[in-house]
């Protein structure tokens, strides 16, 4: 099966941020082994490996372009040429993140509104269209399960993906599906207070792209570029 791509927010491979979540999740995306996860406080009988599969194979990031086969005489070497020369063009901005749930999972989230990120997942989108393959019959089939609204649904044949423009919500995801009240609250504190460092004002200055060889591999880092004006 043909490779995946996606442009992602991710911090730089070496960023605080980037190791305490890889160690976390029990995977990093920069393909570099991971330590030891502790168990969350009052919380050690939770299958955390269970908790976290999902978000493990995408490795921690952001999504601003959903993943995407590329298009006809398209190369990696110009997706990445064009990365590179987005973020030429990108300035590096700040915006409050904290640990919240988001429906039944928990991520990073913004703690208020950020013009600039709307900006970037705009671009993004947009930008990097041309680098996109149409979705398979079986893609739509499977995107539209989830009983899109009509908008979202012309999204999904324009841009590939429904969650767009309005409905972005920026993310950076810690877990899968926690369908308990009770549990996912009790884990939001835990997870607060294991990354409580981080949380506040945060200064976004990368873009990567990541690339999944199989729909059955995990996602990886192909490269990171940094905001430069």
């Amino acid at each position: 099966m043909t490779a995946r791509y996606a442009i992602y927010y991710c911090p730089e491979a070496d960023a605080p941020l980037t190791l305490a979540a890889a160690t976390f999740l029990g995977r990093d995306a920069f393909d570099r082994p991971v330590g030891p996860r502790a168990p969350l406080p009052g919380l050690e009988d939770l299958d955390l490996d269970g908790l976290t599969a999902d978000p493990r194979g995408y490795g921690f990031h952001a999504t601003l372009k959903a993943p995407f086969e590329l298009a006809d005489g398209r190369s990696q070497a110009e997706l990445v040429h064009a990365l590179d020369a987005f973020c030429r063009v990108t300035a590096p901005f700040t915006a409050p993140i904290e640990v919240s749930d988001i429906g039944p999972f928990i991520a990073f989230r913004l703690a208020a509104p950020s013009v600039e990120m709307d900006q970037l997942h705009r671009g993004c989108v947009t930008e990097f269209e041309p680098f996109r393959a149409p979705l398979s019959d079986a893609d739509l089939e499977r995107r539209r399960r989830a009983r899109l609204t009509v908008q979202q649904d012309l999204w999904l044949q324009e841009f590939g993906y429904p969650y767009i423009f309005d409905d972005f919500r920026f993310h950076m995801t810690l877990t899968g599906a926690i369908k308990d009240d009770g549990l996912r609250a009790k884990v939001v504190r835990a997870l607060s207070d294991r990354f409580a460092s981080f949380e506040g004002e945060f200064r976004f200055e990368t873009l990567a792209l990541f690339k999944q060889e199989t729909r059955q591999d995990p996602f990886n880092v192909v490269k990171i570029s940094r905001f430069t004006i």
